[in-house]
């Protein structure tokens, strides 16, 4: 990459950075990215309801949408005195950038931004088809959620999502849902346990039966694993009374095609046969139902059911993303996402074909010292605009 779009590249990520964007608090991100749209010439650069930038660039011929989703969310950076440098500063140290978002994911918000633009002013655009590019909120909480709003918008006919894969292809991922199980007793004194149901008591023996069910396994995308990851009792704290109530969160691992009302069965199946032996069972499981407020003031939404999917690395499309890519010199791998992605909506709900392909490590999300190589930024900015030339002629 020459060197003066490779400054550009570096201080966009670096502002994006600045821009502490947590859940719910992304306008600034929001607004930095519309005003690089508008200064790369965009046709035309929006905020929907929930918050999220939308830019667009139309080809002066027909043809297919290319959609380029990153969320702008990320999550707290929390004991910011354990880091080597402070989280929302942007420093450059050993050619990387260091900070909060910096793989996940804002220097892929910034690169793809940067790729669109450069390629339909390099091309005049003179390109067959459409290019969205789409900063999306609230992702960290709900997968996904916020991409149907951007999804009815841009119809786009490809997906890229930006998460961090290496420059790698990404070609599939787990989905994930929240069950949450709960169980009904009786209040009483603990000095007269006898005279209540102790909930927590019959939770205790539906999680050892839960424990015994076996979820299913892909042989890509391995095992839809069932984990029990929260439980509390109610009221909270007790004191001196039997727990009317209990709740236990589990967080499970979709793989492709599988629906809500097969998730739920087997747990729902063990209910029925536990409440055959104790008439005084009384529990029931369901998905974690959330929300939250954007800050747009629009609040967002959903039931956590956020499903997983798949695609053949050898389908045309994926083929001649990959051939072209091979043939600027770039050699990704094609693989899948360990994590779940915006991919949950476009790929897993509305069906559309999606990749993931973006800079830096999947294993630095989220942690101290996040950070991404500059290097990596460039390669991928560099990749989006070859997926350009390959979707869109």
């Amino acid at each position: 990459m020459e060197e003066g779009r490779s400054r550009e590249l570096v201080e966009l990520c670096q502002d994006l950075i600045r821009a502490k964007g947590y859940s719910g608090e992304e306008k600034d991100v929001a607004d930095r990215l519309r005003k690089e749209m508008e200064s790369l010439g965009f046709d035309d650069v929006q905020i929907d309801k929930n918050g999220s930038v939308i830019g667009t660039i139309r080809g002066n011929r027909p043809g297919p949408t290319v959609l380029f989703d990153g969320h702008i969310d990320t999550v707290p950076a929390e004991n910011a005195e354990k880091w080597t440098y402070p989280p929302f500063e942007a420093q450059i140290h050993d050619g990387k950038i260091w900070g909060r978002g910096t793989s996940d994911m804002k220097g892929a918000d910034a690169a793809f931004t940067k790729a669109v633009g450069w390629f339909a002013a390099d091309k005049k655009r003179d390109f067959a088809g459409t290019i969205c590019v789409a900063g999306v909120v609230q992702e960290e909480c709900f997968e996904g959620v916020a991409s149907r709003t951007v999804s009815s918008i841009c119809k786009p006919d490809y997906v890229i999502i930006g998460e961090a894969s290496n420059c790698n292809i990404k070609v599939g991922q787990r989905g994930r849902a929240e069950l949450t199980l709960v169980t009904h007793g009786k209040p009483a004194h603990s000095a007269n346990p006898e005279k209540g149901i102790n909930a927590v008591y019959k939770m205790c023996d539906l999680v050892e039966q839960v424990r015994g069910l076996e979820p299913p396994e892909h042989p890509v995308l391995g095992k839809g694993i069932l984990e029990l990851v929260d439980i509390k009792s109610e009221p909270y704290p007790g004191a001196s009374v039997v727990p009317e109530g209990c709740r236990a969160t589990y967080d499970r691992r979709l793989l492709v095609d599988e629906t809500p009302e097969g998730v739920l069965e087997p747990v729902k199946d063990l209910i029925a046969k536990a409440s055959e032996k104790d008439p005084q069972l009384s529990a029931e499981v369901g998905f974690t139902h959330a929300s939250a407020t954007c800050y747009t003031g629009e609040t967002i939404e959903a039931e956590r059911f956020f499903p997983g999917w798949l695609y053949d690395e050898h389908d045309e499309w994926i083929q001649r993303i990959k051939s072209h890519l091979e043939e600027k010199g770039l050699t990704p791998e094609v693989t899948q996402y360990n994590f779940c992605t915006n991919g949950s909506h476009y790929a897993g709900e509305a069906h559309i074909p999606t990749i993931g392909l973006g800079p830096s490590r999947e294993d630095l999300a989220h942690t101290v010292d996040e950070y991404i190589e500059i290097s990596q930024l460039e390669r991928a900015c560099e990749s989006y605009y070859g997926i350009l030339e390959a979707l869109l002629g």
